[in-house]
């Protein structure tokens, strides 16, 4: 085993991957802008090294200081976490040629499947179902017309290189299609240095359900089950939970087959994600996209099948065979997660920066689980995602989940900065999400417009 690795991030997923590494028996490194000299996972590492200044582009984003860092410290291994660097091959590929282990797949296997031009030829290739869409990277308005004509509205317009939402716009006809496709090719540009854009048919209404598989060096590949991830907002998730409603076992099967099937084909190595949409009414469902990372919300996924996605990301890089295999898996009860921002729904969901004078997170009972970075005296930076905790909450079905999440969130106490936990409460106790029936546009186009009228 390892005997140190650098975590390459911050935050709460800092935090996560040092408490899991110190279980293996293996020392952790810290990076840490300026702006986070105080923050947990400084605190909680074995050793930690200052990377650069407050912007993640001198800080978290830089490369070079952070390859530095690792030699500097004798780490053998980097883990990325999500968001930054965790899906840049580049810096995959700088980890291999300074022969320091990248806890995640291939530089090889996440150009293949990080770009989602490529990873939609590979589906194909795989035999897993995709939506209607162009055949390679649309670069001008012209050819996104043509496009949309021959697949048919309402369509889908994606950056190529994009990740988190961004990059992405709805078109519902030829009119909104060339502002739109501008925008987007602007914001992909801005965020990924990549202006390429693709063009997919949209399924809607839709499910979005993804599935968390794991594989190793000696080319095995698992599922780990389903997770619903349709309550988002603006293309960005909200609240997850597992399993869905919307899937039966025979649906299930297939679902997670595709997933695997789709993993072997490219030879995958490390914990990924891969996405679909459902079509409820046809019961048809469609590749979107790959994760070639752990995502935010793999505690749903751990508590219903009771292996820990990090640590097995760990041991896989380190060499080792998966710790289970598929047979062995087994899943149980029902698990939902809500992400806590500090931010003002009431107000565009605008960030609130600022100085956390008093915390206090919800615990007791069987099965609640609150990941989170923060402290009471802790002062938020402005400079970095908004997201300050997570409650997981798992119960024996789906009911006892819903009634141990609002109690939860009930508990969740934080003074000195807004949060969404009230906002969260209200979609958790919303009668449609009781009863499971949502899709991806719930969120947008029925709970929020109800929510802002509040006073």
């Amino acid at each position: 085993m390892f005997n140190k690795i650098l975590i390459a991030n911050r935050g709460e997923i800092a935090v996560r991957i040092i408490r899991a590494a110190r279980e293996l028996g293996v020392g952790t490194v810290a990076i840490y802008s300026t702006a986070d000299r105080d923050a947990l996972h400084v605190h909680l590492a074995d050793e930690v090294i200052c990377v650069g200044p407050a912007r993640s582009t001198e800080s978290y984003l830089n490369m070079n200081n952070i390859l530095s860092a690792a030699v500097a410290t004798g780490a053998q291994a980097i883990h990325p976490g999500f968001g930054f660097l965790s899906e840049n091959s580049k810096f995959a590929r700088l980890c291999e040629e300074m022969n320091i282990k990248f806890i995640g797949p291939s530089a090889k296997v996440m150009d293949m499947m990080g770009d989602k031009i490529n990873a939609r030829a590979e589906m194909i290739k795989a035999g897993v179902p995709v939506t209607p869409g162009s055949e390679g990277e649309v670069h001008t308005t012209d050819e996104a017309v043509k496009i949309a004509e021959e697949i048919g509205y309402p369509i889908m317009l994606k950056a190529s290189a994009g990740g988190g939402g961004k990059g992405i716009r709805k078109v519902n006809n030829v009119e909104e299609l060339v502002p739109a496709f501008e925008a987007a090719q602007a914001e992909a540009q801005a965020a990924f240095g990549n202006g390429a854009m693709f063009i997919e048919r949209m399924i809607f209404p839709a499910r979005h359900i993804e599935v968390q598989i794991l594989g190793d060096s000696q080319g095995n590949v698992i599922h780990l089950g389903e997770r619903d991830c349709s309550l988002q907002r603006n293309n960005q998730k909200v609240l997850e939970e597992s399993p869905s409603v919307a899937i039966g076992h025979t649906l299930r099967n297939e679902i997670t087959a595709a997933a695997v099937k789709a993993a072997q084909h490219v030879s995958y190595e490390n914990a990924g994600t891969i996405e679909f949409l459902l079509d409820e009414s046809s019961g048809k469902f469609y590749f979107m996209e790959m994760n070639t990372r752990v995502q935010v919300e793999h505690p749903v996924t751990e508590f219903v099948s009771g292996v820990d996605i990090v640590k097995e990301q760990i041991r896989v890089a380190n060499g080792n065979e998966l710790s289970v295999k598929q047979e062995d898996v087994t899943f149980s009860g029902h698990a939902i997660e809500c992400r806590i921002n500090a931010e003002n729904p009431k107000f565009n969901f605008a960030p609130s920066p600022g100085k956390i004078t008093n915390l206090f997170l919800p615990s007791g009972g069987v099965g609640l689980r609150v990941d989170s970075a923060m402290y009471s005296g802790y002062s938020i930076p402005p400079y970095y995602d908004s997201m300050i905790a997570k409650v997981i909450v798992h119960g024996e079905n789906r009911f006892e989940a819903l009634m141990k999440m609002q109690r939860a969130l009930l508990e969740f106490d934080v003074e000195g900065v807004i949060t969404n936990v009230d906002f969260q409460l209200e979609l958790i106790s919303d009668p449609h999400v009781v009863a499971g029936d949502y899709d991806t546009s719930f969120l947008g186009n029925i709970f929020l417009p109800e929510y802002q009228k509040e006073d």
